[in-house]
């Protein structure tokens, strides 16, 4: 797998063959969606059963890194060098057609293949457990007390490469038959997006701890995904 100018050459398992127009292999587009999101589906088969684990995530460069208890059998089964499918989705939108064979929705979505390897570096972990942090809340990194050692030691992080990757988007309005254009029936998007909610103080919070800016001015989007990015 080679990258050039940005650009991942696709393989067998990321070219994207239903609707290829709607796939994308720059490095920019990919790694746009993988900082806005949130939740990794982490896919694996061990010992001919598949399995799909939900999980947080982070970025740095060109690897994407995942972490967790030494004892979680998604990480356990990882680290053994097992063949791993990590995709990531951002729903913008509902697309209503006139017809209900042509509803679709507006979304980006990135499928990484590859293997793990194991972090040993304490360095780079903790540069790992950086980036999760950053990823959910940028700027939360600087507010709250850093891993003792011990902790670092006691958490198993894995690094996956993005050299086989690809992204898929669907944008714009619905496509319907030339023939139900004429219909009287409504069509078009509902445009969707996370937001936060007004945060809530833990009951066991001190009095003198304020709502640092990074909680008080906290949403998930362009201006997040670019933070991140900028680790």
């Amino acid at each position: 797998m080679t990258q050039s100018n940005s650009h991942l050459q696709p393989t067998a398992r990321t070219q994207i063959k239903r609707l290829p127009k709607r796939g994308h292999y720059e490095t920019e587009r990919i790694y746009q969606i993988l900082d806005e999101a949130l939740i990794a589906q982490v896919g694996f088969a061990l010992e001919g059963q598949p399995y799909v684990i939900p999980t947080a995530y982070g970025r740095v460069g060109d690897r994407l890194y995942l972490h967790g208890s030494p004892a979680s059998r998604m990480l356990r089964s990882l680290q053994a060098g097992i063949e791993v499918c990590v995709t990531v989705t951002l729903l913008d939108g509902l697309v209503l057609a006139r017809s209900a064979f042509h509803h679709s929705m507006n979304y980006r979505s990135v499928v990484v293949f590859g293997t793990a390897t194991v972090v040993e570096s304490l360095v780079e972990k903790e540069a790992a457990l950086k980036a999760f942090t950053e990823h959910v809340v940028p700027g939360r990194w600087d507010e709250v007390r850093s891993p003792t050692k011990a902790e670092l030691q006691g958490t198993l992080v894995l690094s996956l490469p993005l050299s086989e990757a690809s992204a898929k988007v669907r944008t714009g309005p619905p496509i319907d038959d030339a023939a139900d254009y004429g219909l009287s029936v409504w069509a078009g998007e509902i445009p969707l997006r996370v937001m936060a909610q007004p945060p809530i103080s833990d009951p066991q919070l001190s009095t003198d701890s304020a709502t640092p800016d990074s909680v008080q001015n906290y949403q998930r989007g362009k201006s997040a995904a670019d933070k991140n990015a900028a680790l």
